[in-house]
């Protein structure tokens, strides 16, 4: 079966074209960029969502269509608010268009837990806007959709737009952790990997023209989350906090805007929070040491 992942080349995108290949997918990845990690039986598309030419015909023939393409950091989208709005709604809105007239099986787009909330800025408001859309155009042109929204992702093949890998590097770099907050914010990490194998598993007819919410097992607080970090490096680290609100950000719960009620999906099987924090401080100790931090 044929499968085609737009931003396959990015932190989640690359994972789940990863469990497509091992479930026994044709994959495809189009990307802007090649893929650091493309599977010799995969096959990569260097591309642009926002051009239209180019995105009708990589999905010509396509049977399962995933979309984690466009900005996913919300600082960069307040800061970049009209690239937000092109790659993010603009760019959604091109591969349904050129999808609608091919007999897909599956669209999945790629949410966030963010579509509930007040916060978020145009990262949130590109993603309700999107889900919108695509709603629209399964009324109309009888799209199968499923979209996913992601809760705080952590794990391998991160950058320095994600949290964890952020405040790790930090650590093993200057044996200190510096938090712009309370303390208090909770979060529900889920790993990386579980994640794309819950990408996967959605494309059960179960999961057709649903809303499904992946994240976590476990809410944590994030000096409760320090504090095991800490432990883990051997209470070696120096943990500031500045007592700043960050804005765009929840604190305790994403849920003041109630778009359409999705249910949360929660594998049985899953790596705990401790083994992937160690997981991710081994990947960047290998890195540290082919001073590739950077």
């Amino acid at each position: 079966m044929k499968t085609i992942v737009f931003g396959g080349s990015g932190f989640i995108g690359s994972h789940v074209a990863d469990i497509l290949s091992e479930k026994g997918y044709d994959v495809s990845i189009f990307d802007i960029k090649s893929s650091e990690y493309i599977k010799p039986e995969q096959r990569m598309i260097l591309g642009n969502i926002l051009d239209e030419k180019a995105v009708k015909k990589a999905v010509k023939g396509v049977h399962i269509v995933y979309n984690f393409a466009g900005i996913a950091d919300i600082d960069e989208a307040r800061e970049k608010p009209l690239e937000t709005i092109k790659n993010n709604i603009l760019g959604n809105a091109i591969i349904l268009e050129a999808v609608k007239d091919q007999k897909i099986e599956r669209y999945i787009f790629a949410s966030t837990i963010y579509v509930y909330s007040n916060s978020g800025s145009f990262y949130r408001s590109s993603k309700q806007a999107c889900e919108l859309h695509i709603e629209d155009y399964s009324k109309m042109y009888r799209i199968p959709y499923t979209i996913l929204r992601y809760g705080s992702l952590y794990g391998s093949r991160a950058d320095e737009r994600n949290f964890i890998y952020k405040i790790l590097k930090q650590a093993i770099l200057e044996n200190k952790i510096s938090y712009w907050g309370k303390g208090e914010e909770i979060r529900e990490y889920i790993h990386v990997e579980d994640a794309a194998r819950c990408s996967v598993e959605i494309l059960d007819k179960s999961f057709i023209n649903q809303n499904v919410i992946l994240t976590g097992h476990h809410p944590i607080k994030t000096k409760d989350l320090l504090v095991m970090i800490n432990e883990i490096f051997g209470t070696k680290l120096k943990i500031e906090f500045e007592r700043k609100n960050i804005e765009d950000h929840y604190e305790i719960t994403p849920y003041s805007f109630n778009p359409k009620i999705g249910r949360k999906y929660i594998s049985s099987y899953y790596l705990d929070m401790g083994q992937g924090l160690l997981q991710c401080i081994e990947d960047l100790h290998k890195k540290f040491s082919k001073k590739e931090i950077g």
